[in-house]
């Protein structure tokens, strides 16, 4: 397409400049929209010199000199002296966090790792301490003392046998016998001792120290236990009792019959 003759610039804006050639070179609106593949308002809006809805003026200018060159329009020196100069874009970072923003996030994330662990441990501590606490109790009650071997006294000073008091919650004297017992317990270590009647009563109760000595006459006991049964020789009718068939975890418990036989605990 040869160059078309247009108004001076001076006589006519830019955008009437573009419309008469394109009337001169005798397009429409919707073949210069086909050709240039803008929209029909796009051309329109050129040639109204209201270029404002087009955009950036980046865009504008672009627009402008591509319309021109259908045209064989000369664009460059009038944008150059009169259309909006093409400011560059601001750059808006969105990737770029604040240090405070960083230090609040990362203080956030710690105060709920703390709280969901807290959540979900205390908890479980609740519920597991009365369990723990009764088993810790009733441990203390049947193996009160760290077991002793057989046969060997522990060793302390005068002062310490005169300050050390056994815990004997019930002890009932013990009559006299003029044969030989049924029963005997000599304790070689401390050994806490339960001794039930027949009828299921407690006889005595308590912790025995070494040296100590127990005899009961036939008939009179119907159960024995012994928290450290290692530390206690027993006797039955002057004979000794082998308490490995009754012992378990080093704590003895056995039953003695109205004829004196020794048998293990069955409850």
């Amino acid at each position: 397409m040869s160059s078309i003759e247009v108004a001076p610039a001076g006589s006519v804006s830019y955008g009437a400049r573009l419309k008469q050639a394109r009337e001169a070179a005798g397009l429409s609106v919707e073949e210069v929209s086909a050709r240039l593949k803008m929209p029909n308002r796009v051309i329109q809006t050129l040639e109204s010199d209201d270029w404002t809805p087009l955009g950036a003026p980046v865009f504008v200018r672009g627009q402008v000199r591509s319309y021109a060159r259908l045209l064989n329009v000369d664009a460059d020196s009038w944008l150059e002296q009169t259309a909006p100069p093409a400011s560059p874009s601001v750059l808006v970072s969105h990737s770029h966090t604040p240090r405070y923003q960083r230090v609040f996030e990362h203080v956030t994330r710690r105060a709920i790792y703390i709280v969901m662990t807290a959540a979900i441990a205390v908890p479980v501590w609740l519920a597991t301490r009365p369990h723990l606490s009764n088993k810790v109790a009733v441990q203390s009650l049947e193996v009160p003392s760290t077991p002793t071997p057989a046969g060997s006294a522990p060793v302390e000073s005068a002062e310490q046998a005169a300050q050390r008091t056994p815990v004997i919650a019930s002890m009932a004297p013990m009559p006299t016998q003029a044969s030989q017992p049924a029963l005997s317990l000599n304790f070689t270590g401390e050994s806490w001792v339960q001794v039930f009647a027949p009828d299921g009563s407690t006889l005595e109760k308590g912790l025995l120290a070494a040296g100590q000595q127990r005899t009961y006459a036939a008939g009179e006991v119907g159960k024995v236990v012994l928290g450290n049964s290692s530390a206690v020789q027993v006797q039955q009718a002057g004979k000794p009792v082998d308490l490995t068939s009754f012992s378990r975890a080093n704590v003895a418990r056995f039953t003695l019959s109205s004829d004196g036989s020794l048998a293990p605990v069955t409850d």
